[in-house]
């Protein structure tokens, strides 16, 4: 019998924070019709005319702030994870990690099993929340890549694991590791997403029609984004003992003028600091390893900017990264699949 193959997408990253690199990899990311779902043609100028060439520049400075000696933290512990899940998975399997843009790519780590002569491949997104723009591309990418295949084997995706205990149990623990006792309040703060893309992700007349509408998973909204990011802030709260009046929840990264899920991030931290919380602590669970948007746009932008506003301290809670129990968890979400 063959093996079976395991293909761990993530988002991707730029192969170095040179600008070139970055521009490249702003190109591929923002002309995604999922990512940017407005009409091509003007997608097309937007990403290549205006956002392209005058962002890269100033991303490629803050990719040179979060470069490590391992290169870019996002890849180097996808590789960590992908090794970890190998070895645990065994020889009967056969794990390989590709990025949704960049490099390693998604075809290449295709070709691999392919290569391997697997009977199944399990498609597992590196999102713990579904959205058409992160695990929906994510999905379509690799199946555009294997059907295109003249043989093609059988197949299973994942589209979200948002509650999954041990992904809840890593957040609670890594938030343990610092003195709880020495924060006024805690904030979870996930990855904005456009309204219009909640509304089309829809199936049942039920997106935005209450304010509070996001705040309770149910049959109409199990998969919508919102819905699924306040389950988790709500279970990693509980799992800590926190009650309602302790945290907040936010989201972060509007890019734009059109709105984006609610309430913004920069607001809440405004809201907070003339409530007079000195003390905060922030968990960014969208993200299965630390990347730019929890180490510099958290860890750094957010931490100076509630400074300025008069608070005394922000931490940032480190995210799965290369964790055992992280690892013990895709196994576990994997399992149903095999």
């Amino acid at each position: 019998m063959g093996k079976t193959g395991i293909l761990l997408v993530n988002l991707g990253t730029p192969d170095d924070p040179s600008t070139g690199s970055v521009r490249r990899y702003l190109r591929q990311f923002l002309l995604d019709g999922r990512v940017i779902d407005i009409n091509p043609v003007l997608r097309n100028i937007l990403v290549r005319l205006i956002i392209a060439p005058f962002r890269a520049r100033s991303s490629g400075k803050l990719y040179k702030e979060l470069w490590t000696e391992d290169g870019s933290p996002l890849k180097h512990y996808g590789y960590k994870v992908k090794e970890m899940l190998q070895q645990k998975m065994g020889q009967d399997y056969l794990v390989e990690l590709g990025m949704r843009y960049q490099n390693p790519s998604i075809e290449s780590a295709a070709k691999s099993l392919q290569a391997a002569n697997v009977d199944k491949i399990v498609i597992f997104p590196m999102f713990p929340h579904y959205a058409s723009a992160s695990s929906g591309s994510a999905i379509e990418e690799t199946m555009k890549v294997i059907t295109s295949w003249l043989t093609i084997p059988e197949l299973a995706c994942i589209s979200s694991y948002h509650d999954h205990p041990k992904l809840i149990q890593v957040f609670a623990d890594n938030a343990r590791k610092y003195d709880m006792s020495d924060y006024d309040h805690f904030l979870f703060s996930f990855h904005g997403i456009p309204q219009r893309q909640l509304r089309k992700s829809d199936t049942n007349n039920h997106c935005l029609k209450t304010k509070d509408c996001c705040q309770k998973i149910c049959e109409s909204n199990k998969m919508c984004y919102s819905a699924q990011c306040y389950d988790t802030a709500f279970k990693i709260a509980d799992n800590l003992g926190l009650s309602k009046e302790q945290y907040s929840i936010g989201f972060q990264s509007r890019l734009g003028k059109d709105p984006w899920t609610e309430p913004f991030t920069p607001d809440v931290l405004k809201k907070l600091s003339k409530e007079g919380i000195k003390k905060l602590l922030v968990f960014s669970p969208s993200f299965v390893s630390d990347c730019l948007e929890t180490t510099i746009e958290i860890g750094d932008e957010y931490h100076e900017e509630f400074l300025e506003m008069g608070g005394e301290k922000l931490d940032l809670v480190e995210s799965l990264n290369d964790s055992e129990l992280w690892v013990e968890a895709i196994e576990d979400i994997l399992k149903p699949y095999l």
